[in-house]
């Protein structure tokens, strides 16, 4: 199983970020399967860093083998959704940024890739990019985003990604985080929605 993530695929989390850079293809990286955390299970906070920062995305799941996929067709490789959190070692990244070296030490650590519970597309409305999704953090929103919003559109990102690699059934698509990312601490009870729906129920360690 693959683990693909889009970056920088909400333009008010560009900015908030500092990035002004206009994209024309979508930003792609990858986090390993260890990255996996799942079935409400805590997050430990790691001690080679010291800024963790929540990042609330829709999460796709690939049901189709598939190769140079064309846009009109990716709609056919995914058949449920759910929230999940890219979780960031902020400080390693900005180091990482500021030198020009890869990052993927501060996005593909053990357990930075938080997975919700799936729920079938037509359940939550059949349109991926009409999805509402929020984090609530001790029971007060944090961070709420709309799928419309996207840059790149999730059937784009399909089509983008498997020019380059195949895609396989059980792979996730992180697809970008809105504005309003931040800090997590040890305590804090973390709940992710799509609509009124709660995916995604844990809590900091």
């Amino acid at each position: 199983m693959k683990i693909i993530a889009v970056g920088m695929n909400y333009a008010l989390h560009k900015k908030e970020l500092g990035d002004a850079e206009e994209l024309t293809e979508p930003v792609i990286f990858m986090k390993p399967d260890s990255s996996i955390l799942r079935d409400g299970k805590p997050f430990f906070l790691p001690d080679f860093a010291q800024e963790f920062h929540y990042e609330t995305e829709v999460v796709v799941r690939i049901s189709r083998l598939g190769k140079c996929i064309a846009p009109q067709f990716a709609h056919r490789y995914y058949d449920a959704v759910t929230v999940g959190i890219d979780f960031t070692a902020r400080d390693l990244q900005r180091k990482f940024r500021q030198n020009g070296h890869p990052w993927e030490l501060c996005k593909g650590f053990d357990n930075s890739a938080c997975i919700g519970r799936f729920v079938p597309l037509e359940e939550v409305g059949g349109d991926v990019q009409q999805l509402d999704f929020r984090l609530e953090i001790d029971g007060k929103e944090v961070q709420h985003g709309y799928t419309s919003d996207m840059l790149f559109k999730v059937d784009e990102i399909i089509a983008y990604v498997s020019r380059f690699m195949t895609l396989k059934i059980g792979d996730l698509i992180y697809t970008g985080t809105p504005v309003g990312v931040g800090p997590v601490a040890i305590g804090q009870h973390l709940q992710g929605y799509l609509g009124e729906e709660k995916l995604l129920d844990f809590y900091i360690r």
